[in-house]
């Protein structure tokens, strides 16, 4: 049996940005099961960085700066924070989605490390804007290589939802 029709096709085009959603509360969850030592890694950029490659229909800038606005309400930063990041790191792989999408192996995940720096860097920057100083980078770096690390399972769990569920259509790439 064949699934198709309009409503498979919305609920599967669907599926990334909630799995932003989820991404969001998951991370953000009062539950550190390494005991604080390592903070969460930021588990709602790593979506928009997959689709935002993959199917960037799917994730359109709309909804990356969606999951950044929610991202910070759940975390309790300053307002617009990570909203901004994902914006940027979307910005970049929009333009430069040819290098990007060409990664494979290690070089992926050195993509993904790339896009992680961006964003923490975006957000280290409007944090010390209104702080008006410089907060510890430790966190920040500490943050950046966790997500790395955590994103090489999340990445192919999102190949299997992807092909799966979503679906491979790139046409107007």
């Amino acid at each position: 049996m064949e699934r198709s029709g309009p409503f498979v096709t919305s609920l599967s085009s669907a599926v990334p940005a909630f799995i932003g959603v989820c991404a969001v509360i998951l991370a953000n969850l009062p539950f550190e099961p390494l005991g604080g030592f390592l903070p969460a890694p930021l588990l709602a950029l790593m979506p928009v960085y997959f689709w935002g490659l993959v199917r960037p229909d799917l994730m359109p800038p709309a909804v990356a700066f969606g999951l950044g606005v929610l991202q910070d309400l759940f975390s309790g930063g300053p307002p617009g924070v990570w909203a901004l990041a994902f914006v940027a790191v979307y910005a970049v792989i929009d333009t430069q989605r040819d290098f990007f999408a060409g990664l494979s192996g290690v070089g992926a995940i050195l993509g993904f490390a790339l896009a992680m720096l961006i964003a923490g860097l975006t957000a280290y920057g409007v944090s010390a804007f209104y702080e008006w100083q410089l907060p510890p980078s430790l966190p920040l770096l500490a943050e950046v290589v966790v997500s790395v690390v955590v994103y090489v399972p999340v990445a192919l769990f999102f190949g299997v939802v992807h092909r799966r569920l979503v679906g491979a259509r790139r046409s107007e790439l």
